[in-house]
């Protein structure tokens, strides 16, 4: 999907009324404080919750529904490159102000939060939540026994799918004291199990989304990789570039803390 471009200078008047088809996004909105201005949202966008049981949902990220999109009437609506469907993005672009994110580092995510913040004439707040994330990855500091770990990010189950090295999972990966062993694979490659033991993973990190990964599959990991240690990850700490970053410099520390 090609960017769609960011309006420049920001629009005079602030939209007033927002749809945000990224969950993510979604809650980096509330965090700059436009509860009235966001009047839709996805299934998907489950926090805040408040939002996620009062606003309308337009479907789900993949789905939208343009019918319920058309009966808000919005002045801006926010999409991202990976989590929206072109075609349905591009059907809306011609009816409404339409922009898309593009985010696959820190570095990404932070001038989202910018982009947005100017679009919503949330320039300050926007501001004022980038420089807490900088000092909360900077606060993060990794053990003095810790070495970069082998890792495998497991996202989906049957067909097994992990993610690669130009992904955003990828560089919170790295951010998180990990070595993705699927560095050298494009976005979410298929992987049989029979051939993750090649692969030499000292860690096995089962994401809650998009699949929701329980200890129940564990059992089928161990069974071809006996001597990786498996976890449960919090997919939103890994892959929710927003004001979620906030907290996942904290979660990681925990996550590594517990490996070794």
């Amino acid at each position: 999907m090609p960017l769609l471009p960011t309006p420049a200078p920001p629009p005079e008047r602030p939209p007033q009324r927002i749809v945000s088809l990224v969950p993510s996004q979604t809650e980096l909105l509330w965090s700059l404080g436009l509860e009235q201005e966001v009047v839709g949202i996805t299934k998907f966008c489950v926090r805040p919750e408040t939002w996620f049981r009062q606003k309308t949902r337009v479907g789900g990220t993949k789905t939208i529904h343009l019918d319920r999109v058309h009966a808000l009437q919005p002045d801006l609506i926010l999409a991202n490159r990976e989590e929206n469907v072109r075609e349905q993005v591009e059907a809306l672009a011609e009816r409404y102000p339409v922009w898309v994110s593009d985010v696959s580092c820190l570095p990404d995510a932070l001038r989202m939060i910018a982009q947005i913040g100017a679009l919503t004439h949330r320039g300050a707040e926007a501001q004022a939540l980038i420089e807490r994330i900088q000092e909360a990855f900077l606060a993060f500091r990794p053990g003095p026994h810790w070495r970069p770990l082998r890792a495998a990010y497991f996202i989906w189950r049957k067909p097994w799918m992990v993610a690669g090295g130009d992904t955003f999972i990828h560089a919170m990966l790295t951010a998180a004291g990990f070595e993705n062993v699927f560095a050298s694979a494009q976005r979410y490659p298929e992987v049989p199990l029979a051939d993750l033991p090649q692969y030499a993973p000292e860690v096995l990190l089962l994401s809650s989304e998009p699949y929701p990964f329980a200890h129940k599959h564990f059992a089928e990991f161990q069974e071809v990789c006996p001597q990786a240690q498996i976890l449960l990850a919090d997919g939103e700490m890994f892959s929710w570039y927003g004001s979620r970053l906030l907290e996942a410099p904290a979660y990681f520390q925990q996550l590594r803390a517990a490996i070794g």
